[in-house]
């Protein structure tokens, strides 16, 4: 299961596992990480549920904070050291 989400995700994952500079990698990276992307995802949906307009412009927000949540997952979830590194800026 694990290789069929890093196919689907690779696009996410191969730029942010490229190069060979040294990086600087905690475990609590990781586990802040998928926190982070849970919450992201938790807001998207409740945004997503609570409107009651029938505007469309909740959908841009919406949208965002999904991706987000879901890049952070993926990567948190099936992403390499170097990956967590990278998102968070670490070198």
């Amino acid at each position: 299961m694990k290789s069929l989400i890093r196919t689907l995700f690779s696009f996410v994952l191969n730029p942010l596992e490229s190069g060979e500079d040294p990086y600087a990698y905690k475990p609590s990276h990781r586990t802040i990480l998928i926190v982070l992307g849970v919450l992201f995802s938790i807001l998207s949906s409740v945004a997503f549920f609570l409107n009651d307009s029938g505007d469309v412009g909740y959908l841009f927000p919406v949208i965002v904070f999904g991706l987000v949540g879901l890049v952070a997952i993926v990567v948190g979830a099936v992403g390499s050291d170097r990956a967590v590194a990278k998102i968070w800026g670490s070198r």
